[in-house]
């Protein structure tokens, strides 16, 4: 058959006379068949995409039939209808003088009644809150839909009642990153929040605490790219620090101690035994650790593991 007719599938799924798995998807006949025996698996598959073909995004555009899928990090899920801002109709022409200040009229009060209630007045607050959150932290858009869902539930859980918003937001974002397993620290979060490093501490171990969160400790090998990008590092030097890590978890060294400084210690070690040595100063203040944690953990690493460190 013909590459534009048939396609060969790869999933575990047998044919049941021969047994082989090297089954075709007939399209144009719209069935499944054995390559090898010939038997007819299934008929009357059914095709899935849309009947219409688009050869770039504004035909994808005009011809699709759908809005935009809902999401949750809008306060109504995206489903609610919105007048756009631009004084132009639907065939972009502008609209007279006289409708305008009716256009003006209609455009307010939907977005009033868009938010009902104190609930949704919260929600929507936090929600624009999140999304600069996650956009000065260059976090994906599944980042934003876990915190989204946390935040979400807290709220229906009861859990923002004598807390600030802003708070409690960070702390949805930084769970929603250390259950992706993305190295983001409180310092960080701190930066580009409204509060504290404390505060956002508190509440996220409030939230995870209520809402169960089952949040694995982060692991030091995940900023050891972050790190050693902003150090100038070759991928050499990475290797090499996630193997001290490796040799440092396996003697019970991590156990307890901050990740960052873990980390930074053994970049620190690799730089200088790979020859592309930074000083603990710079290790440091890319890690937002103090010098003396560095000096700490480095110290213990050559001391348990046996390393040859050329200070």
């Amino acid at each position: 058959m013909a590459d534009t007719e048939a396609k060969e599938t790869k999933y575990n799924a047998r044919c049941p006379d021969c047994g082989s798995t090297r089954l075709i998807k007939d399209f144009n006949r719209a069935e499944t068949v054995c390559l090898d025996c010939g038997l007819v698996i299934k008929k009357d598959i059914v095709d899935r995409g849309p009947e219409w073909r688009a050869f770039d995004l504004d035909q994808k555009n005009n011809r699709a039939r759908t809005g935009a899928p809902s999401t949750f990090t809008i306060h109504d899920k995206g489903l609610s209808t919105m007048i756009d801002w631009r004084d132009r109709d639907i065939y972009g022409k502008d609209i007279s003088s006289g409708s305008r200040s009716q256009i003006y009229r209609l455009r307010k009060w939907q977005k009033r009644i868009r938010v009902n209630d104190a609930a949704e007045r919260n929600l929507s607050f936090a929600l624009v809150e999140l999304n600069r959150l996650c956009s000065n932290l260059r976090l994906p858009n599944s980042i934003k839909e876990d915190a989204a869902v946390i935040y979400r539930n807290a709220l229906d859980a009861g859990l923002i009642r004598g807390r600030s918003i802003e708070s409690v937001t960070a702390a949805a974002v930084y769970a929603a990153c250390r259950k992706a397993g993305i190295p983001r620290t409180l310092n960080e979060i701190e930066e580009v929040s409204h509060v504290s490093r404390k505060e956002i501490g508190r509440s996220y171990r409030f939230i995870s605490f209520q809402l169960q969160l089952e949040l694995a400790p982060t692991n030091p090998v995940s900023y050891i790219p972050r790190f050693s990008s902003k150090l100038g590092l070759s991928p050499k030097v990475q290797r090499r620090a996630i193997e001290i890590l490796q040799q440092a978890f396996k003697a019970g060294l991590t156990s307890g101690k901050g990740p960052m400084g873990t980390s930074a210690a053994a970049l620190y070690i690799a730089s200088i035994q790979e020859g592309e040595r930074r000083t603990q100063k710079e290790v440091a203040e890319v890690a937002k650790v103090t010098e003396v944690t560095v000096r700490n953990r480095y110290k213990e690493f050559e001391k348990k593991l046996g390393l040859d460190v050329d200070v």
